[in-house]
């Protein structure tokens, strides 16, 4: 194949805002949740946050998982839509810059999305959502061609709680399914599972290959915990992970079950985790490694990016991981 893995996601930038727990209390919101906010919300919550340091950088989930397989050495296709302003340059700069492809498609009825990424002392971090020009994604923006290339085409979560942007990975991951290409989904946020279970048990139920979740995810989807919530999602995905945070993760391939142990980290914020841990499991997945070298090489990453203010790495450490895919 001429690609590792070809993703489908928002093209955000991250607005991230360090802030107090006192002051994050004001802007209700619900802490370490996807909160979707219109222009208008967005641009009054931004007003609010005037004397605070905004850090500005490229994101979205599947972007930011592209971004760290590519950082592994992998080849990968990132198809979004943005705006046709200043942001959306810096986005495509940004992620051509990282060897990602551009499947990025232009909109000039809204500006470039954006997520405000609140960053709390405990390190957790809450998402006030402005999908912008994202939420205009539409089939004629998706590269055919080069999804029958991929190992593997992996969706966000978050695709799948706009009706179009649902409509239109649809469209792309039935043409995966019908040309042998594995499909992996990240379920992405508790919420946005709860507003839309009927469709997402739909949709891993029929089509995924490889399933993502955290705790908080695989509890909202299956109503369970730990490894039964593990094996209920097994009875469908090939392959389902259940990230627990610090502990690591579990892992489910068929029949065999595999506790990947946590690495040690001096977190700042969380931001990230999950999708660099994705970046490293569907790297070692793509590249034909066991599942306990995929699940050594995600927690690895994740560890890494929260010792970090900000979703993506600048560098790996290339000697760390050939020890962990030696074994």
């Amino acid at each position: 194949m001429k690609y590792d893995i070809f993703g489908i996601g928002n093209a955000l930038m991250d607005f991230l805002i360090e802030i107090r727990d006192d002051e994050f209390v004001e802007l209700d919101l619900n802490k370490g949740q996807f909160h979707m906010i219109k222009g208008e919300e967005s641009k009054e919550l931004l007003k609010k946050l005037e004397k605070h340091k905004i850090k500005l950088a490229p994101g979205g989930s599947s972007a930011n998982t592209l971004y760290g397989v590519s950082l592994l050495g992998g080849s990968v296709v990132f198809c979004g839509k943005v705006g046709k302003d200043k942001h959306g340059d810096i986005y495509e700069e940004k992620i051509v810059k990282g060897k990602v492809k551009s499947n990025l498609a232009r909109c000039d009825k809204d500006m470039t999305g954006h997520a405000i990424t609140f960053i709390t002392p405990d390190s957790e971090r809450t998402f006030a959502v402005h999908l912008g020009a994202s939420i205009n994604l539409a089939k004629e923006d998706l590269f055919f061609d080069d999804i029958k290339d991929s190992k593997i085409i992996h969706v966000e979560g978050y695709q799948l709680e706009d009706k179009n942007l649902r409509d239109v990975s649809m469209h792309a991951i039935e043409f995966a399914k019908k040309n042998g290409v594995k499909i992996s989904i990240d379920l992405g946020d508790p919420g946005v599972v709860s507003r839309n279970k009927k469709d997402v048990e739909e949709i891993i139920g029929r089509y995924a290959d490889i399933v993502f979740a955290n705790e908080e995810e695989a509890k909202a989807f299956t109503g369970k915990e730990g490894v039964e919530a593990l094996n209920e999602i097994g009875k469908t995905a090939d392959i389902v992970v259940v990230k627990i945070g610090k502990d690591g993760s579990l892992v489910k391939k068929g029949d065999d079950v595999y506790k990947i142990e946590g690495v040690k980290a001096r977190a700042v914020d969380t931001t990230g985790a999950g999708d660099m841990y994705a970046a490293g499991f569907l790297y070692g997945l793509s590249k034909g490694y066991g599942m306990k070298v995929c699940g050594d090489l995600g927690s690895y990453f994740a560890a890494r990016v929260v010792e970090r203010v900000g979703a993506r790495l600048d560098s790996i450490d290339d000697k760390e991981v050939e020890r962990i895919v030696k074994g």
